[in-house]
């Protein structure tokens, strides 16, 4: 195995290492695991795999979970079918920077993303280094957040298109969910800045400290959050990767925010995502 780091804020590139292997080789997928607490996203090229063996390699960080409305493949819960073609509208999901799932109470630990058929040019996926981001914050940013929490919402973000019935309905199923701002990483212990798309307004921002008068809680925690979400914006805690039949993307969920790049229409892009089941924030 060799191991290239593509970036110095974040990312790395495994070479000569079949996934379908690491998922029964203890020592190896020991390995790889570290790798992922390290770098925060590892890229591998050439894994020509089974949909059983993407899941099963997935699996070894845990069970996997299903997306209430993307849907996962029938023969195989947990793998979740992100298929872009000519036909299906852009739905405006993928392309903004966010932590997948962080609308429910124990978002996604990681996940592990397959290209099953993608566009010579574009298509490409960004990620940003949110420990990075927190911890190059100001110190009085830092301070001004400690011990906020936000609330984050399915309804605000896929249910948003929806008609109101639907999306109402979606809201009850998945109410949301209250993050703290600064999470601890449970593996590493870093600090980690978790607001980002889903994440709609702070819920214990209304402190004398803060709000002097009524006005200042809304635009000073709406302009607070904004600059928060923000900071993946920054390219120097970013790593850029281009798509390749059978390239696969494992990347640490709890640490990191992604945003997948659709300049590519009217092209195919078929991607296969096992998200794995992750723990309560605090």
């Amino acid at each position: 195995m060799r191991v290239e780091q593509l970036t110095c804020s974040i990312g790395a590139e495994i070479i000569g290492v079949n996934l379908a292997d690491a998922a029964y080789d203890d020592g190896l997928f020991a390995e790889i695991k570290a790798l992922l607490l390290k770098h925060k996203v590892l890229f591998l090229r050439d894994q020509d795999i089974s949909r059983a063996e993407h899941v099963a390699f997935a699996r070894r960080f845990g069970e996997l979970e299903d997306h209430p409305v993307a849907g996962s493949d029938p023969e195989h819960p947990g793998l979740v079918r992100i298929y872009k073609d000519p036909d299906q509208p852009n739905d405006r999901y993928e392309n903004a920077w966010h932590t997948d799932a962080t609308w429910r109470d124990a978002p996604p630990m990681g996940c592990v993303l397959r290209c099953v058929e993608c566009p010579p040019v574009g298509g490409d996926t960004m990620w940003a280094n949110m420990a990075l981001a927190y911890e190059k914050l100001p110190e009085d940013v830092k301070a001004r957040i400690e011990g906020l929490r936000a609330r984050h919402s399915i309804e605000a973000s896929f249910g948003a298109a929806m008609p109101v019935e639907k999306r109402l309905a979606l809201k009850a199923m998945y109410p949301d969910a209250e993050h703290p701002v600064v999470r601890t990483h449970p593996e590493t212990g870093e600090k980690i800045l978790f607001v980002n798309a889903f994440a709609t307004h702070f819920t214990n921002f209304h402190t004398p400290e803060r709000v002097r008068y009524g006005q200042d809680y809304s635009m000073g925690g709406s302009d607070l959050l904004r600059y928060l979400v923000s900071q993946a914006y920054i390219p120097e805690y970013q790593v850029r990767w281009r798509w390749k039949k059978n390239s696969v993307a494992i990347w640490d969920n709890r640490s990191t925010q992604h945003y997948a790049v659709m300049d590519y229409p009217p092209c195919v892009r078929k991607m296969e995502r096992a998200g794995i089941i992750g723990d309560k924030t605090f």
